[in-house]
């Protein structure tokens, strides 16, 4: 498949971050740009402090750029409101963290039925969206436990289920193994190339694990707020 050719879900332009406070001032950022295309498998990595998370963070609309502009599905998110940027990533976008965020006072199932029902779906077709896909990260016996009755790897699988349950056309992922061992790890992102084929969804992934970056269809190195 020629990506070139496919209109980019995510389209970033010369993206700038500076954190400023009192006589302190540092370029996260310097003028980054990059392109995220329908179904392609995209790592970000580099040391500790390069601005990997920051730019993640910046992609998906969860913060603002100092100067720059980002497009998804070519909506520039960063001159929307608040709730119509929420709008646009939850429609869009799914959210994978190094630390999976889940609930623990909720079931797997209720966790991942959330994106929906903040969507304002219906209960019952949450639920039936949310079995689906946890069907497909291979947790369909584990729908009615509580978060702290599963294991790191299967925490891991909700997460990655719950960024997926609205069909996002890119998903975000920030140290997704971050805190599982190598075998574990090796198991999660071979469920995210199987979720790739089946839903046909694009991932960008920050990772420091070479191994597993050098596994994507094409790796960015982020060092000193650039693309090297």
């Amino acid at each position: 498949m020629n990506l070139e050719n496919i209109k980019p879900i995510i389209s970033a332009t010369t993206i700038t971050k500076v954190f400023s406070e009192g006589k302190f001032r540092v370029e996260v950022l310097d003028r980054v740009s990059l392109e995220v295309r329908p179904g392609e498998m995209l790592a970000i990595v580099g040391p500790s402090g390069s601005g990997k998370s920051t730019l993640l963070h910046i992609l998906g609309g969860l913060d603002d750029p100092t100067s720059g502009k980002v497009e998804i599905n070519g909506v520039n998110i960063h001159e929307l409101s608040e709730k119509d940027k929420s709008m646009v990533r939850n429609k869009y976008l799914g959210f994978v963290y190094q630390f999976h965020h889940l609930l623990p006072e909720f079931t797997a199932l209720e966790n991942v039925a959330m994106p929906l029902l903040i969507g304002n779906a219906k209960t019952h077709e949450a639920k039936d969206k949310a079995r689906e896909i946890l069907a497909a990260v291979g947790l369909e016996q584990r729908e009615h436990h509580r978060i702290g009755e599963l294991s790191g790897g299967e925490r891991q699988r909700v997460a990655i289920a719950r960024a997926l349950v609205t069909s996002p056309k890119c998903v975000l992922a920030d140290e997704p193994t971050g805190n599982l061992d190598h075998k574990t790890a090796l198991q999660i992102y071979e469920l995210i190339f199987k979720l790739k084929q089946d839903f046909n969804t694009a991932f960008v992934i920050v990772t420091h694990d070479l191994t597993i970056a050098h596994k994507m269809q094409r790796v960015l190195m982020l060092e000193d707020g650039r693309f090297v």
